[in-house]
């Protein structure tokens, strides 16, 4: 059993922060934890914008509070993000995200990342061995 919380995270290496401050993630859940699938919780900051591409991961985000929105890239389609709001990354679909306010997010990834990744050019998250 493994017993976690945001505060036994923060100032650890699974407590990171965008190159650009756009957003934090506290990584709860990593591979290395051998649940097949990892969980963050991640803050994206007001007045900002993230553009993302999961190629090699299925991404589920629950949002906890706060407000944004979700556009796909590829259709322009916009949803609002509101707590409550779940959206399922299924399709690898490119999407940028640009917070109304703090975002409070819940991101579930399968398969699970390892906690080292960094969004590359395209907003992708490379497959990576842990440790890597």
């Amino acid at each position: 059993m493994i017993v976690r919380s945001l505060t036994d995270i923060e100032g650890t290496d699974r407590d990171v922060t965008a190159a650009t401050g756009a957003w934090r993630s506290r990584r709860i859940v990593l591979t290395g934890d051998g649940a097949g699938f990892s969980v963050h919780e991640t803050v994206m900051y007001a007045g900002t914008q993230t553009s993302m591409r999961y190629a090699n991961h299925v991404e589920a985000v629950l949002c906890g509070g706060g407000e944004g929105d979700l556009t796909d890239d590829e259709t322009s389609e916009t949803d609002h993000i509101s707590p409550g709001m779940l959206y399922l990354l299924d399709g690898h679909e490119r999407h940028t995200v640009p917070p109304r306010s703090g975002l409070r997010l819940a991101c579930m990834f399968n398969p699970p990342v390892t906690g080292y990744e960094v969004h590359d050019a395209n907003g992708v998250y490379p497959p990576l061995a842990e440790g890597a």
